[in-house]
């Protein structure tokens, strides 16, 4: 459908939409509706919008304090609502600046999985009006930008930069962590031309501590890799080094704590069981598909990638070492795994090491269960699994600590015969073995 070049939108009714309410697209809208914006936010999902007004979407306390209020002010709002949810695409006409902010996985062969996005970034360009702005915010590839949004528009009549602006503004929103609030992060944006990085700019600076423009939306989307890849490589670093300080009998807590005084050349990274979510474990499968493809190596990514995709595994072979020193075999241990989200404090279990652990150690033949306060119940190969409500109260050949939230009481664990700590964090308990 070709762009009516006289039609320019003299005023909207909203100052931006937000399309895709998950873990980022959620908080983006509330922050932007609290600095007095005008937000309609998108979902493909009706269970998700009725879960976000039912108040059972996993947030920070606070924030679902603020979906409270931002429904409840303006369910009496005669304006017309400052803060809309729906699953209507036919809105975002009516929205001067629409934020693309969805997932952007990867699959069973560590390739992208663009389902979501090019949906999104479809709609976006199906439903775009002259004057407005389009940034996308989800993690990809360098490239995407002008692969989904700008030369799509261009196919539509629009000229960018003139008649509709383009940017790539990557989401920084720590899940489950209110010590970085998105209000105090600072924002990188990328346009297609000066006047687009000005226009997305203007927006993002109501829910950004600042607003750091580089040359290119490429050069924005690089940004991106690099901070995850970055983190990917220095965990992968810290599990290697936590393995080798087991052999030489030293605590690495410890040690990286020591290495954290040094003010200057040095950022502490702590090994686990493993990495989850939507970023680490898969942000930088983009770079990797996208440099093979140009038949380009980068043997430090691949290698640090591979050894954080094998930590599961690690984690098995270390609850069948510490059962053999208790004289147990494996099959037919009843074995608990404390906590199954991929962090603290989140309801999450995206790409969670705990789901990869429990199906290993089934297929070694362990009885298996978990429990966190948090997860209710997790399916793993096609089992349904419901969390156990009193764990303490049970008997366990052996306990995995694979998350603590906060707060969490985990005292009964001094009566457990052996105890894995794959965080590193209970170095109280006298009994127990680490990774």
């Amino acid at each position: 459908m070709p762009v009516q070049r006289a039609a320019a939108h003299a005023s909207f009714a909203y100052d931006t939409a937000v399309v895709g309410l998950g873990y980022v697209g959620l908080p983006t809208a509330l922050a932007l509706h609290d600095s007095g914006l005008r937000v309609l936010g998108l979902d493909v999902s009706d269970a998700r919008i009725a879960d976000i007004r039912a108040g059972r979407a996993d947030l920070l306390a606070a924030d679902r304090q603020r979906v409270a209020s931002a429904l409840t002010t303006d369910a009496a709002d005669e304006s017309g609502g400052a803060f809309v949810l729906t699953s209507d695409a036919s809105l975002l006409p009516e929205a001067e600046t629409v934020l693309v902010c969805v997932p952007t996985p990867i699959d069973e062969h560590l390739a992208p999985d663009l389902t979501a996005l090019r949906a999104a970034c479809r709609t976006a360009v199906e439903h775009a009006v002259p004057g407005q702005t389009l940034v996308l915010t989800s993690t990809t590839y360098v490239g995407c930008t002008r692969d989904l949004l700008v030369g799509p528009l261009r196919d539509r009549g629009f000229e960018v930069g003139v008649d509709i602006f383009v940017a790539f503004a990557p989401e920084r929103i720590d899940p489950g962590n209110d010590r970085h609030v998105q209000q105090q992060v600072p924002r990188v944006v990328g346009g297609v031309t000066p006047e687009c990085v000005k226009r997305a700019a203007a927006l993002l600076e109501h829910c950004a501590g600042s607003v750091h423009a580089v040359s290119s939306v490429e050069a924005a989307e690089m940004t991106k890799l690099y901070e995850n890849t970055f983190r990917a490589v220095n965990i992968s670093m810290a599990n290697e080094f936590a393995d080798i300080s087991r052999g030489l009998g030293l605590d690495i807590t410890e040690v990286i704590t020591a290495a954290a005084t040094k003010p200057y050349g040095f950022m502490p990274f702590f090994p686990g069981p493993g990495v989850g979510g939507h970023c680490i474990p898969c942000d930088p499968h983009y770079l990797l598909w996208q440099l093979r493809g140009d038949r380009v190596s980068s043997p430090l990514i691949e290698t640090a990638m591979t050894l954080v995709a094998g930590r599961p595994t690690k984690v098995v072979q270390r609850v069948v070492e510490v059962l053999a020193e208790r004289e147990t075999c494996i099959v037919g241990a009843r074995v608990l795994i404390r906590g199954v989200a991929y962090k603290p404090g989140v309801a999450d279990v995206r790409e969670s090491p705990a789901l990869e652990i429990i199906e290993r150690l089934r297929r070694a033949g362990a009885r298996v269960w978990f429990a966190d306060e948090l997860v209710d119940t997790v399916r793993v190969g096609g089992v349904e699994m419901t969390s156990v409500a009193e764990p303490g109260s049970m008997d366990w050949d052996l306990v995995i600590v694979h998350t603590l939230h906060p707060g969490a009481d985990v005292s009964w664990l001094s009566n457990v015969p052996a105890v894995l700590d794959t965080t590193y964090r209970l170095g109280e308990l006298t009994h127990r073995s680490v990774l």
